[in-house]
C-alpha cells in the first residue's frame, strides 16, 4: 500500500475532492504494485484550476499535470488519465528491458 498526499494552493481541499482522487488514483493502483507514494497538488488561478501529481516508484518518478477552466473535477480526471498512460509505458518498458535480460 502507498501513501498519497494530496495539498491545494488557493483552493480548498474538501472530503468529495480527496475521495474523488482516491478513487481515481485507485485505478492507477492497479496497474501496477510497485507505487511507493503519490503527490498530489491542486491549484487555483484566476481563470483556470490545476491538478497536479507526482508518483514514484522505485527508480522512477511519474509526473502529471491537467486544467481546467470549468471545473477542477475535470482537470483531476484527466491528469489521472495522463498517469495512466504513463504508468503503462512505463511498465511496457520495464517487460521490454526484461525480456531481452533473459533473452
Amino acid at each position: 500500500m502507498h501513501t498519497t498526499k494530496i495539498s491545494g494552493h488557493h483552493i480548498d481541499v474538501t472530503p468529495a475532492i480527496k475521495d474523488h482522487i482516491n478513487e481515481k488514483l485507485e485505478k492507477v493502483s492497479k496497474l501496477t504494485d510497485q507505487i511507493t507514494s503519490v503527490q498530489v497538488t491542486l491549484l487555483k488561478d484566476n481563470k483556470s484550476q490545476k491538478a497536479e501529481a507526482c508518483i514514484h516508484l522505485p527508480g522512477k518518478e511519474i509526473f502529471a499535470a491537467a486544467s481546467s477552466e470549468d471545473r477542477l473535477f475535470y482537470a483531476i480526471d484527466e491528469m489521472v488519465d495522463k498517469l495512466t498512460r504513463q504508468i503503462d509505458k512505463h511498465k511496457t518498458k520495464q517487460a521490454c528491458a526484461t525480456k531481452s535480460l533473459a533473452s
